[in-house]
């Protein structure tokens, strides 16, 4: 079922809702996720211990991927409490971030001063949501595999199909039929027609990226509505004839299978990142992904030294 988006205009899409301030350790680093063309939280620059505390004459020094100060950087808010939001965020922003804090302890005669330093390093990664695809099956009995009819039965059923969700500017794509001689349980051997076809949330230059958006909105509408035409069928054939059709669906053999990819320079990875398990996110220096593949590859001909990369 593919449903075309390109009338959709931005308005329609809500903004995501920002995460509470991220703290981390100064002994070990987090993993922040953000989605990409969007804000990230705000990293804060201290501790959760150190925040529950008096911090005098604090100094924040942020450095980000590519060793350089970040003060002043245009795609970043920096507060003067030391909260670094990455604006906009792109998957070449991804990498390491690091603050380095220094503040003032005093004796409580307030006469020795000592200058402390703490570091905290954030591993920030893009992500997208991923595309998908759904892979509809459904059987028919037919009484025998070379029956002229079948052709012409798979033929009407493509156009009752397409215009069921015509209106949501689907339709169906990828059909194919083949038919099989099948031994069912308690049964002798019967002819079915093995229907299958499959669809997207859109073609690439039109998705909004945004997985609870319109174009999602109306392939999920389509698929329930196929659902239901089929789910319907068997209460017609138990009312409506008295003889079954010599070509006619099979009960409970309507499936349907989501199939996840990830755009180029994406990929998945629920080991490396399992606080992110479904999510594609931009694939790591010395690996890449030229295709809608699940999976970044190694690139062993050149050093890859950036997030996302396309090609090796």
């Amino acid at each position: 079922v593919m449903c075309t988006c390109g009338h959709l205009e931005h308005a329609d899409i809500v903004p995501l809702r920002l995460p509470l301030d991220i703290l981390t350790s100064s002994y070990f680093a987090v993993n922040v996720y953000v989605k990409v063309h969007t804000n990230s939280p705000f990293l804060v620059c201290m501790d959760l211990l150190l925040s529950q505390t008096e911090v005098i004459d604090p100094n924040y020094l942020w450095i980000g991927p590519d060793g350089q100060n970040l003060k002043g950087q245009s795609y970043v808010n920096l507060t003067e409490t030391g909260k670094l939001m990455l604006l906009d965020f792109k998957e070449d922003m991804s990498g390491s971030y690091t603050c380095t804090l220094s503040y003032k302890v005093f004796q409580s005669d307030m006469k020795a001063e000592q200058e402390r330093y703490k570091s905290y390093k954030f591993m920030v990664y893009a992500y997208r949501e991923p595309d998908y695809t759904y892979r509809i099956s459904v059987h028919f009995s037919t009484k025998e595999c070379s029956l002229a009819a079948n052709e012409q039965f798979f033929e009407e059923l493509k156009k009752i199909l397409n215009n069921l969700i015509s209106y949501l500017t689907c339709q169906i794509i990828e059909p194919s039929f083949k038919c099989y001689s099948v031994k069912r349980p308690k049964h002798g051997l019967v002819d079915e027609l093995f229907v299958v076809f499959q669809g997207k949330s859109g073609s690439p230059a039109l998705r909004l990226d945004i997985p609870w958006g319109p174009c999602s909105v109306f392939l999920n509408l389509a698929q329930w509505l196929i659902e239901e035409f089929f789910n319907r069928q068997q209460h017609i054939l138990q009312h409506e004839f008295k003889n079954l059709p010599a070509i006619h669906y099979i009960e409970h053999s309507f499936h349907v299978t989501r199939l996840d990819s990830c755009r180029p320079g994406f990929g998945k990875n629920d080991v490396t990142h399992n606080d992110c398990a479904n999510c594609c996110v931009a694939c790591d220096p010395g690996s890449y992904s030229p295709n809608n593949k699940l999976i970044c590859l190694p690139c062993t001909s050149i050093r890859i030294k950036h997030y996302g990369a396309q090609s090796c």
